[in-house]
């Protein structure tokens, strides 16, 4: 579902992303680690075609993000680092403006919108103000809008910045349910525990290579080490 095959990306004389080739098939759940600066957020712009690979070739779901992109960006969903919300729209009239985006025909657009709002906990705030809410529920905001089209994958780049624990345990819980439903979700995280819970599979970058690739037992195994995923991660990057 997604494919990187030979991707390379430089900003000046620092290669960012070195030959990186990578398969994340339908129904996985895979965590992309590495210290800050490895070439995580890098990678995943140019997933979603927000940057251009020097060379090589990258697919969502069978099409080229560089020659196919509205097809590619169809189906996935983005959640980034630093999200951007329009402060003057209401959640409702945020939610009917994404659907609009994707051109998506839902059949009951406002029962869905509001079951969405319901089970983030924002029906409260449903004709509030973006700009006056708190930063923890603009983050569930952004997790229906990236949802309420029913993406076949999902980039998510740090996943539970401003959550609070309940949210946390929805989010997780969600992404699960969402993986066994068959879609492919990519993120990034420093939280190595929230990856050693729920990843299928986790990839390490560092300095803009994949050194490791696998299950955790996997890793645990190229790294010699038979502890957590942080002893793990600690070891892998060691300078």
């Amino acid at each position: 579902m997604i494919t990187l095959n030979n991707v390379n990306k430089s900003f000046g004389a620092v290669q960012a992303v070195k030959d990186l080739s990578l398969r994340i098939p339908a129904g996985e759940l895979f965590c992309f680690l590495g210290p800050n600066g490895a070439g995580k957020t890098t990678t995943i712009k140019m997933l979603t075609g927000l940057l251009r690979p020097d060379t090589g070739t990258i697919q969502i779901g069978g099409f080229n993000i560089q020659t196919q992109p509205v097809e590619a960006k169809r189906i996935m969903g983005y959640i980034p680092d630093m999200p951007f919300l329009y402060e003057k729209l209401t959640p409702v009239e945020f939610l009917k403006f994404v659907v609009g985006l994707y051109d998506v025909a839902l059949p009951d657009l406002n029962g869905q919108v509001e079951a969405s709002l319901r089970q983030f906990g924002l029906q409260e705030a449903r004709n509030a103000l973006i700009g006056e809410l708190s930063h923890g529920m603009r983050q569930r905001l952004l997790y229906i809008a990236t949802f309420i089209h029913t993406p076949k994958v999902v980039l998510i780049d740090e996943p539970l910045i401003g959550l609070d624990p309940h949210s946390i345990r929805m989010i997780k819980d969600l992404l699960r349910a969402k993986v066994r439903d068959g879609m492919t979700i990519l993120l990034t995280t420093h939280i190595l525990a929230l990856a050693e819970d729920i990843a299928d599979r986790v990839g390490i970058i560092h300095g803009g290579s994949l050194i490791a690739l696998g299950k955790i037992d996997d890793l645990r195994a190229q790294s010699g080490s038979s502890g957590t995923l942080e002893d793990v991660f600690l070891k892998l990057t060691a300078p």
